[in-house]
């Protein structure tokens, strides 16, 4: 039989994988498999069958997996130990897709899999328009600062653009030129559209040519 404790909460797995160790009947006899004390025929003697000094033998590996030499054995031994009277646990970090897939190959009833994992940032998406707006009055501090806002929180050059270009279409065919001319509107409209194209043709940091426009805008 398998279990396999594995992810980034450490605290909770922690908690969960030593709750799980004092289950164990007392009478087992433990083994404990590092890269560093790894020995292919010790283990094969352990998922092939009893120990000499116990009928039931609990075998514990803790980072197995971070080592290419002990990794590959190990997992294509999954079948064999799954099938073992003998228990193997495993105590991982976070694990890659080609790692899950190997223990998912084995029979669910002699495979049982604990996941542990922190939940993922949630960040407040950031309205887009906060940028566009600025530029509209001229606000060029807020324009700055809302275009550092929104890069700190992940937004793409290619959806601020799109926003800021938009809303410039929009100023000119509602004739909206309290804050700029038809014509400096038109140039800025212009210049929007080649500025990502131009920016990666010429190998230039797509950032720091949108902040230079905004920078010099009016």
């Amino acid at each position: 039989m398998i279990y396999l404790f594995y992810g980034d909460d450490v605290k909770n797995k922690s908690l969960n994988y030593e709750k799980f160790i004092k289950s164990i009947p007392k009478g087992a006899v433990n083994f404990h498999i590092n890269r560093n004390n790894f020995d292919e025929m010790e283990l094969e003697n352990l998922y092939s069958g009893a120990s000499l000094f116990s009928s039931l033998s609990a075998v514990v590996f803790e980072n197995i997996f971070e080592h290419e030499e002990t990794r590959e054995f190990v997992l294509e031994k999954l079948d064999l130990m799954g099938e073992s009277s003998n228990l193997f646990i495993f105590s991982e970090g976070k694990l890659n897709k080609l790692i899950l897939d190997a223990f998912k190959k084995v029979e669910s009833n002699k495979l049982q899999i604990n996941i542990f994992e922190l939940p993922k940032e949630k960040k407040e998406k950031f309205d887009n328009f906060l940028v566009a707006n600025a530029f509209s009055v001229k606000d060029k501090l807020n324009l700055w600062i809302y275009f550092r806002q929104a890069i700190s929180r992940g937004v793409g050059m290619e959806e601020l653009i799109g926003v800021l270009f938009w809303k410039i279409k929009d100023m000119i065919l509602k004739k909206d030129f309290r804050k700029f001319s038809e014509t400096e509107l038109k140039n800025s409209a212009a210049k929007l559209s080649y500025l990502l194209p131009q920016a990666r043709k010429q190998g230039l940091d797509a950032e720091a040519v949108f902040e230079k426009f905004l920078l010099e805008v009016f």
